[in-house]
C-alpha cells in the first residue's frame, strides 16, 4: 500500500474538470495528495463552439487546442499527472476496452478520493454517463476475480462536483471546501480555457456564492470561517466514522 495520499478526477470533458473542481485539486496537492485527472473526452464537439467557429477548423486541430489548454490548466492547479482517453463526445462512449483501461487506471492511483460529475444532467448527458462510468469502474477495481495479482480498490468515496444550472440537475452538496488558499490557481486554470471563455465569471462568480455557503455551515455570524471562495460537493457513499 502507498504511503502517499492520491485522488482521482474522472472529467466527461478536458475543461470540467476545471470550472468544478480546480480549487480541490489544487488545495489537495498542496496538502501532498497526487492528484491525477483523467479526461474522457476532448470535448471537441459539443463544448467547443468558439474553435468551430474560426474559418478552416478541423476535428484535430480542436482537439489538440483543448488538450493544450487542458494541460496548461493541469499544470496551473500543479496537476500530479493528466491522462487523456480520447474517448469522443456528444456521445461519450467508452467500449468494454476502454472501461477496463479506466480501472486499470483507478487500480494503478489507488485514490483515497475520486471525483466525478452529477447524477442527472438534462442538458449534458456526457456528464451523468461519466458519473455511471466512475461506480462502475469503481466497482470493477473492487472485484478481486478482475485480472487476479493486481491490488484491489477499497473504498473510495466518490463526491460529485457541482453541475452547471445546478437546480435542474437534483445535485445537493454535503460537503463545502473552502478553495480561497488556493483561488489563484484556480483563477489561472479557468483562463487556460480560452475555448469557453463565456464561462470564466460564472464560475469565479459560484465560487464566491459558495464560500456563503461556506461561511454559514461554518458557524455563520456565530464566528464562520471566513471564507471568499468554495466548491460544493455531493458525497454518494456513506461514511464510516467513530465519533460525529
Amino acid at each position: 500500500m502507498q504511503d502517499q495520499k492520491t485522488a482521482l478526477v474522472i472529467s466527461a470533458h478536458a475543461a470540467d474538470f476545471v470550472w468544478r473542481c480546480g480549487g480541490a485539486i489544487a488545495l489537495h496537492q498542496e496538502k501532498g495528495y497526487a492528484v491525477t485527472i483523467a479526461c474522457l473526452s476532448y470535448g471537441e464537439r459539443g463544448e467547443s463552439a468558439k474553435l468551430w467557429k474560426q474559418d478552416g477548423m478541423t476535428l484535430e486541430a480542436v482537439k489538440d487546442a483543448r488538450r493544450a489548454e487542458a494541460e496548461a490548466a493541469a499544470k496551473a492547479l500543479g496537476a500530479h499527472d493528466i491522462r487523456f482517453f480520447d474517448a469522443g463526445d456528444y456521445p461519450l462512449e467508452l467500449d468494454r476496452d476502454a472501461k477496463f483501461a479506466l480501472v486499470d487506471l483507478i487500480r494503478e492511483v489507488q485514490p483515497t478520493f475520486m471525483m466525478s460529475h452529477s447524477f442527472y444532467d438534462p442538458y449534458n448527458t456526457d456528464h451523468m454517463y461519466a458519473t455511471k462510468l466512475a461506480m462502475e469502474c469503481r466497482m470493477i477495481a473492487q472485484a478481486w476475480g478482475h485480472n487476479p495479482g493486481q491490488t484491489v480498490l477499497g473504498a473510495p468515496q466518490l463526491y460529485l462536483f457541482e453541475p452547471h444550472q445546478t437546480e435542474q440537475m437534483g445535485w445537493k452538496p454535503d460537503v463545502f471546501l473552502d478553495i480561497t488558499p488556493v483561488w489563484e490557481k484556480k483563477k489561472a486554470a479557468i483562463h487556460c480555457m480560452e475555448g469557453q471563455e463565456h464561462l470564466w465569471t460564472y464560475y469565479t462568480n459560484l465560487a464566491e456564492n459558495r464560500a456563503n455557503h461556506f461561511r454559514r455551515n461554518s458557524g455563520g455570524q456565530a464566528g464562520g470561517r471566513p471564507a471568499r471562495y468554495a466548491e460544493g460537493f455531493q458525497s454518494v457513499y456513506p461514511r464510516t466514522v467513530d465519533e460525529l
